[in-house]
């Protein structure tokens, strides 16, 4: 791609274009100045950590033939375009250098506080057990030609959508859409031709200030349907409920998804302990029967069946994709141990989600029930006091440990543990810094027909070094089974 063609393309995006167009040809895009190559193009774009400003004498260095930037008075050896916004201008760009890799795809996109992993992985199985070739971007990983490729967000960017999708044979795109990439364009451009919303809780208040600006970002998805497009929405949730009718005054075409009879798509029944679940759908009923448990997820499935129903799947496919759902990795992932032992390790980490993990443990826990669980460094405080609530009221036993600082030391960190414990705890709990020194202590307490339960990293590896030299909660959990089995 020659770069008069970008300077063209960001007209209007542009706050200032370079005097004259060199005949430069654009090799590759990046705004990461690790990745630079010759005749790259750099994008410096401002973030919460790093400011990619202060790496564009850097990526010259490297051989970037042009730069796009949100600082005026930038001093550079190599055309550079001042814009407004430089993650808008960044996704713009990468639609066109890969030639709308996007554009011969059905485009699916997943939203909401919760859930937003699990029920694109249904999406993903019932669409292949129906013969769908099918893409997965989301926080666990993206996954494109049966390939996995790590994930750095839970939604990354356009650029690194396209990328990958120039060289899918995938008939069906599906995205887990967070707020923050909505809020942040890093999927501007991307058309959807279906948009799904979980649910919408208290979560990322440090971030938007407040539920109804939550709220907005995530409407935003909506507003990127095609002219067609759909939407799948759970009205359970007040907020689904809300976003339902604000879209069908705006003529949307809106599928919802309820335990209520007035509802497109609704749970008729759902048996916890037999594992059987219910749906009705358009007058049908049809009988699943689901590896994974929950009320939650039993919506999630429910969500998930709307959507391919859509696209004309076979009620016998999504039966053989439910039944044979494991569920997600450091989702809710259950393990067995020695001693008729249990462990959970799952991500949630709001109110609402920390609720249902620990409801689906006590419908099947027989013995005592323990958990674990920590805060992360500049985050959302205000859901603090309600999870240590929450967790006090439903286990039997809680231990409060680390979770990733970020920029919070680990002093600050421990004295608001301990300040929360005594502020809100019910006297069943205790704290353990060391996460890892935390998971043995809760091992240890653990006996016959016993539960322990882990949240709020899931798979995600320790930011900071523990007692055992272990990345992950499931690792650490292994390390240490593998430690008391030798002994």
């Amino acid at each position: 791609m020659k770069f008069d063609r970008i300077n063209h393309i960001l007209k209007e995006e542009a706050v200032a274009l370079p005097d004259g167009l060199p005949n430069v040809t654009i090799k590759g895009i990046t705004y990461n100045s690790q990745e630079v190559k010759d005749g790259y193009l750099f994008f410096a774009i401002e973030g919460y950590q790093r400011d990619g400003h202060d790496y564009i004498q850097d990526a010259v260095g490297k051989g970037a033939a042009a730069v796009v930037g949100e600082q005026g008075d930038v001093e550079v050896s190599v055309p550079y375009i001042q814009v407004a916004d430089g993650r808008r201008a960044l996704s713009v760009i990468s639609d066109y250098y890969y030639g709308f890799p996007a554009a011969d795809k059905t485009v699916i996109g997943v939203t909401g506080t919760n859930g937003k992993t699990t029920t694109g992985h249904l999406l993903k199985s019932m669409f292949e057990e129906s013969g769908v070739s099918c893409a997965l971007f989301g926080s666990t990983g993206n996954i494109v030609n049966k390939e996995k490729h790590p994930a750095g967000n839970t939604t990354p960017t356009l650029l690194e959508i396209n990328r990958l999708l120039a060289v899918s044979d995938d008939e069906v795109v599906i995205v887990e859409v967070s707020s923050h990439a909505l809020t942040q364009h890093r999927v501007e451009g991307l058309v959807f031709d279906y948009a799904l919303f979980t649910n919408l809780t208290h979560d990322h208040l440090d971030y938007h200030g407040s539920m109804e600006n939550y709220f907005a970002a995530k409407k935003k998805l909506f507003r990127m349907l095609t002219k067609k497009g759909q939407a799948v929405i759970n009205t359970q949730n007040e907020w689904g409920e809300k976003l339902a009718g604000e879209l069908r005054k705006e003529n949307t075409s809106v599928v919802s998804v309820d335990a209520g009879e007035d509802s497109d798509v609704y749970i008729s029944e759902y048996d916890d302990g037999a594992g059987e679940l219910l749906l009705r759908h358009n007058g049908k009923e049809i009988f699943l029967e689901p590896s994974i448990a929950g009320i939650h997820n039993m919506y999630n499935i429910a969500m998930a069946y709307g959507t391919v129903k859509l696209m004309g799947a076979r009620d016998e496919a999504v039966a053989r994709a439910v039944t044979g759902f494991k569920g997600v990795e450091g989702r809710f992932s259950v393990h067995y141990l020695s001693g008729d032992r249990t462990v959970a390790i799952d991500y949630a980490h709001t109110p609402d989600a920390l609720y249902h993990s620990l409801d689906t443990v006590r419908s099947q826990c027989t013995g005592k029930f323990i958990h674990l669980f920590g805060f992360r460094g500049d985050r959302d405080e205000e859901k603090r006091e309600e999870m240590i609530t929450v967790s006090a009221r439903m286990s039997d036993q809680y231990i409060l440990t680390l979770d990733d600082l970020n920029s919070v030391s680990k002093e600050e960190m421990e004295k608001t543990l301990y300040e929360i414990q005594r502020r809100y705890g019910r006297g069943n709990g205790e704290v353990i810094p060391d996460r890892t020194l935390a998971i043995e202590e809760a091992l240890r307490r653990s006996g016959e027909k016993d539960w322990v339960v882990i949240t709020g990293k899931g798979e995600e590896s320790y930011q900071q070094e523990y007692h055992y030299p272990a990345p992950t909660d499931s690792e650490t959990v292994f390390y240490l089974e593998k430690s008391t089995t030798r002994r």
